[in-house]
């Protein structure tokens, strides 16, 4: 069923007038309560809701009923109040621009991303999701909080990462009249720990801290968020339990050594597919039983609502360094951002800060496995659905059945169904390309980067460098590339050994 825009319009001004006056602390009768308290709720299926109730002029009854009511010791709302807050022109005017991502909150105060988000969990969690959006909120402005985490992340996550010229990928991909587009690294591999998980890890430690939670679960898939938390854990005294998929712990086993080194137990997990998607799962299932002791660092911008928020905040740092260090540079910003996607958080991390720069291409890079027609794949944006998976809408691999398929990548950290849902939203409003690389053309890139440059990137990270290959071709020359050097390599080596020869 379609609706006229003013439908649409008119579910939307119900929508902001209903917070404002929550705000403002008036009273709700249970239809509007359901409609407030219910943040799986689109504008669009409001819309459905007002159809049904067939009320012509639904705005201003509302406007009218809730000039009549009020709490105790309180004015009632007059309607030119309300008015005030979005008229019908103005929320007209919003759908009108609603392609325009510009002018998006992301996320706005349901936590959606247009249609993508949302909290799809247990009620046992509702009330651990809202103290958890309350503390980040409160900490984002608190002067202490932000001065001790800029000292943590300078003096022991070693911030801030360099942006490296790649002279000889450079070369490496110039025509033959000497020009090509110019590539330059953000070497996030060169953190504590060895990947970019450490600037959420450490963030969502202290923040922990904040909240008197003593215990930290999390799920790692290449094991770098694991080993990232087991690092911060180990740094301020926490008890920390690492889920972790059986498969991927064979194709980790020295990120496993490293987490237990570290004092993580590390829990593994044998159902399904036994990987990421089934250690996060069994994360949560964790976190429903002890949530009044248990903080979930979550380690990518998917998950319930705050966390895709929460994370890709935590890691903006890198989009910001990125933009201050190209001016300093070369006196601007970059052409094109690139970045590999599993769940998404290097890439959002990277990102987000050049949304709203219309001129700056983001591209994302997804595991296309044996082959993106195979069936062994990880091409969730490519390939994907939309569906609900650990707590948030998103673009899933599932079957017609809405069952999850079992996704393939020869890189733990990109093998995963789901992705975060700020990358579906910029997939769908089209501000971000998304494409994937296969299984063979990430170990090609992994060796090609070692020996043009010495430096050992990550499997996930080799998907970003394989794309160069049908990137830089169709680039201007002079085009500045930034790609995210995610994590560094040393421990795939093992599972690189069994495919490559040296």
């Amino acid at each position: 069923m379609r609706f006229p825009s003013s439908a649409i319009g008119e579910a939307m001004v119900v929508r902001t007038t209903l917070q404002w006056a929550s705000h403002q602390g008036f009273s709700m009768n249970r239809v509007e309560l359901d409609i407030l308290e219910a943040n799986f709720l689109t504008d669009y299926e409001i819309a459905i809701i007002l159809s049904k109730r067939k009320k012509a002029g639904i705005v201003e009854l509302w406007r009218s009923h809730l000039g009549k009511k009020s709490q105790s010791g309180r004015s009632a709302i007059k309607p030119a109040s309300i008015s005030c807050v979005m008229t019908r022109e103005s929320a007209l005017q919003a759908e009108e621009r609603e392609n325009k991502w510009t002018n998006f909150q992301r996320p706005d105060s349901f936590g959606r991303f247009g249609k993508f988000g949302g909290k799809y969990v247990p009620e046992t969690l509702m009330h651990a999701l809202t103290e958890l959006e309350s503390a980040f909120r409160s900490l984002a402005e608190d002067e202490e909080f932000q001065k001790e985490l800029d000292g943590i992340l300078r003096d022991y996550v070693g911030r801030e990462s360099p942006l490296y010229f790649a002279e000889r990928l450079t070369e490496h991909y110039k025509r033959p009249n000497g020009e090509g587009p110019h590539i330059y690294l953000k070497r996030e591999d060169l953190n504590h720990t060895g990947a970019h998980k450490i600037n959420n890890a450490v963030a969502q430690a202290l923040l922990a801290k904040r909240l008197g939670k003593k215990r930290i679960i999390a799920e790692t898939g290449a094991g770098q968020h694991g080993v990232a938390t087991a690092t911060v854990c180990a740094r301020f005294g926490l008890q920390c339990i690492i889920y972790m998929g059986a498969q991927d712990m064979e194709r980790q086993a020295l990120n496993v050594f490293r987490m237990r080194l570290l004092g993580a137990e590390v829990r593994a997990v044998h159902s399904g597919t036994a990987t990421l998607k089934d250690a996060t799962s069994e994360a949560i299932r964790d976190w429903v039983t002890n949530v009044e002791s248990t903080h979930y660092i979550l380690g990518s911008v998917a998950g319930p609502h705050p966390y895709p928020m929460m994370v890709r905040d935590f890691h903006a740092v890198i989009g910001k360094e990125t933009r201050k260090q190209a001016m300093e540079k070369w006196g601007g910003k970059p052409d094109v951002l690139v970045a590999c996607v599993g769940g998404g958080s290097n890439a959002m991390g990277l990102f987000h800060e050049f949304v709203n720069d219309a001129d700056v291409q983001l591209i994302g890079v997804e595991a296309a496995g044996f082959g993106i027609d195979s069936g062994k794949h990880a091409a969730t944006l490519t390939k994907g659905e939309v569906g609900v998976l650990h707590g948030a809408m998103s673009y899933l691999l599932q079957d017609d059945d809405g069952q999850i398929v079992e996704p393939h990548s020869i890189s733990a950290g990109l093998d995963y169904p789901g992705v975060g849902p700020e990358h579906s939203f910029l997939k769908d409003i089209g501000r971000a390309e998304y494409y994937s690389v296969t299984d063979e053309e990430a170990l090609e890139a992994f060796k090609r980067v070692s020996r043009l440059e010495g430096i050992i990137p990550a499997l996930e990270t080799s998907h970003a460098f394989a794309y160069l290959e049908k990137l830089c071709p169709t680039l201007p020359d002079g085009t500045k590339v930034v790609l995210n050097c995610s994590g560094r390599g040393d421990k795939d080596v093992q599972t690189a050994i069994k495919h490559l020869e040296v």
